[in-house]
Formats: structure tokens, sequence, C-alpha cells
């Protein structure tokens, strides 16, 4: 390997460290309304957005506060001597994706049917270090 492609590999491997990902697959709601919760806690700071959710009416919020939780939970598993407290995490990215669709077929008058589409969505969730990120700029 020579050195311009070491230098880079060693620099992508340093940013994976002080971020983690955690991804929530084939959740059972639409995307729509689940990009509806994402939209409210997108680059907010963890404990905020933690309480924004706690306090949403909106039943996709429960999943995405577990998906939060998960990803913190990473970020500690990765950065062991750091306490959580001094490393002020915040929401670097998150966004949802469409899962799979599952076609059903309701009965409707006159001998039809309708088909029925049940979506599902997959969502994903960056938790970044905003200490380390102003000590490298």
């Amino acid at each position: 390997m020579g050195a311009r492609k070491h230098n880079m590999a060693e620099r992508l491997k340093a940013e994976r460290k002080n971020k983690s990902v955690a991804r929530l697959r084939n959740c059972p709601s639409s995307p729509r309304k689940m990009r509806l919760v994402v939209d409210l806690v997108r680059g907010k700071d963890v404990n905020t957005a933690l309480n924004i959710l706690k306090f949403s009416r909106k039943d996709a919020a429960k999943d995405v506060h577990k998906l939060i939780l998960s990803a913190v939970a990473n970020w500690k598993a990765k950065n062991e001597n750091v306490r959580i407290e001094d490393a002020n995490l915040y929401i670097k990215e998150i966004f949802v994706d469409q899962g799979r669709m599952l076609k059903r077929i309701r009965t409707a008058p006159q001998g039809r049917a309708h088909r029925i589409r049940k979506r599902s969505n997959h969502v994903t969730v960056v938790v970044d270090s905003a200490v380390n990120n102003e000590s490298n700029n």
C-alpha cells in the first residue's frame, strides 16, 4: 500500500472511532410517518433528542428513542476511557429509507379487489462526539 493510501486509511479509521452507527431494519411503519419524527431530532444534542422523543405523541418516537440509546451504547463500547458527559454527543446523521413492502388484497364491492401496501422502513443513526470535532478543526 502506498503512503497516500495508507494515510487516508488511517484518517478514515480515526474518524470511524469517534462516531457510532445504529440501524433499525424493517420497522413496520411507513417511511413518511417515521421521517416526521426523525426530522424533530436531526442535528440535536443526544440528551435533548431523547427528551423530545420521550414526550412526543407519535408512535414511531418509541422506536427512534430506543435506536438512539443503542447508538450511544455503541459509542460507549468504542470509547471506554471517555465519559459520556464529557463527550458532548450529538446526532450527526439520521435518515429513513424505504424497506420492503408487503402487498395484501382487500375485497371490494362487485367482485373486485383493492391492493393494500403495508410499508416498512429502515432508520440509520450516526452519533458523534462534538469534543473531538472541535479539537480536530
